[in-house]
């Protein structure tokens, strides 16, 4: 599977941005995919995922009720909805897909994109 990630951007604090990430090759809908971060001198942490079916979605404490995580099969890409942003979301965003079980662990995902960085200003 190779994904390609794209929608960052600068935007000021309180805006919205939707990353997209698209996906070829293998099937898409078999992956259960999820978003990650990296912000300036900090470990990439866990944002978001979705199950392959899109029926169960996860999310981190921190982006809970500002961030959907979406997913459309028939397009091969997966989403990341952001509102509200909030400077501390400034980062580096990948998305990534998995076959193996454990959503929130990176080491379970074994395709990553490229990344697309998002910054907030305050």
């Amino acid at each position: 599977v190779q994904l390609q990630a794209s929608g960052g951007g600068l935007v000021q604090a309180g805006s919205s941005l939707r990353l997209s990430c698209a996906a070829s090759g293998r099937t898409f809908s078999f992956y259960a995919m999820g978003w990650f971060r990296q912000a300036p001198g900090k470990e990439r942490e866990f944002v978001a995922g979705i199950s392959w079916t899109g029926d169960s979605t996860y999310y981190a404490d921190s982006v809970k009720a500002r961030f959907t995580i979406s997913r459309d099969n028939a397009k091969n890409t997966v989403y990341l909805q952001m509102n509200s942003l909030k400077a501390e979301d400034t980062a580096v965003y990948y998305c990534a897909a998995r076959l193996r079980v454990g959503v929130f662990n990176q080491d379970n995902y074994d395709y990553w994109g490229q990344g697309t960085l998002v910054t907030v200003s305050s």
